[in-house]
This record gives structure tokens, C-alpha cells and sequence, in this order.
């Protein structure tokens, strides 16, 4: 497993379809999953530190695990298939529940826990940049803009 930063949400254009876009850390891939319009909302409003009146799922849950006293430890991008990706929320306790990879990010950046991603996930989805090569990054911010979800084979997560 390697551990995975946030890098940002995105809309592909023309089809408005939303990206989040994960990085390795301390390695040179990123890892684009498509998502939907909700989560997407879910993962900007995190990463902006932004607080609705009142709460989003994310965020009841966020709240609902501190009740219980439940810890996320990790959560784990595990798997692609048939263009579909696949997450676990890893709690201390060593219980392992599958998610939506859009719904454990979202709920990741709530609690501050690390995201990983599987040595499979990112040798079939990730797109290596060598982080030297700023101009590289741009280009493919630029490639971000121009891409379809079709062209990854994949739906919603």
C-alpha cells in the first residue's frame, strides 16, 4: 500500500463529469477516480475546511464514529475492476468495511486519516509525473481538462 494525498477535485469538461485526483506520496503517480457531483461537493468542502449549517452525510457519520467511539485508522483504495474502483474504511478495532472510494475519501479528510492505495491500483490507474517536472504537472492538469470518463472505462464511484 502506498499512501495517497488529496490533490483536488475537478470537473471534466464538456460533460461536467467530477474527478478527484489522488497523488503518491513520496512517488510520481496520480491517480484520477471519477466521482459523482455529491461527493465531489463532500471532498471540496473538506479540503476547504468549509462547515455547512448543517450536516452532510460525511459529516454525520464523521459524527456518529466519534459517538460511538469508533477510529477510522485508514482507508484503503484496494481494488479495479471493470472500471469500477474499490475502498475499505479500516477502523482500529480491525474492522473492515467496503465503501465507495468518493465516500471514504470524503470521509478520510473529515477525520484526518491517511488514505492508501494498493501497489495494483496504481500501476493499472496511476499516471506517473516525476514532481521535478513542474511543466509535466501542467501538462497534465491540462490532460485533466480534456479527458472523458470513457476514456478510463469507468463509471460513478
Amino acid at each position: 500500500m502506498n499512501e495517497l494525498d488529496v490533490v483536488g477535485v475537478r470537473v471534466e469538461m464538456p460533460s461536467n463529469q467530477p474527478i478527484v485526483l489522488l497523488r503518491e506520496v513520496g512517488g510520481d503517480r496520480y491517480l484520477p477516480i471519477w466521482i459523482g457531483p455529491g461527493e465531489a461537493t463532500a471532498i471540496a468542502f473538506a479540503q476547504q475546511g468549509m462547515a455547512p449549517a448543517r450536516p452532510l452525510t460525511h459529516d454525520l457519520f464523521k459524527d456518529v464514529l466519534e459517538a460511538v467511539g469508533q477510529e477510522l485508522s485508514e482507508v484503503r483504495i484496494t481494488d479495479l475492476r471493470d472500471g469500477v474502483f474499490y475502498a475499505e474504511l479500516v477502523f482500529a478495532s480491525g474492522v473492515e468495511v467496503s465503501a465507495r472510494p468518493s465516500d471514504a475519501i470524503a470521509l478520510a479528510l473529515r477525520t484526518g486519516t491517511p488514505i492508501y492505495g494498493s501497489d495494483t491500483v496504481l500501476d493499472d490507474a496511476g499516471i506517473a509525473i516525476p514532481d521535478e517536472q513542474e511543466d509535466e504537472v501542467e501538462k497534465f492538469r491540462e490532460f485533466l481538462d480534456q479527458i472523458s470518463p470513457e476514456d478510463f472505462g469507468t463509471s460513478n464511484q
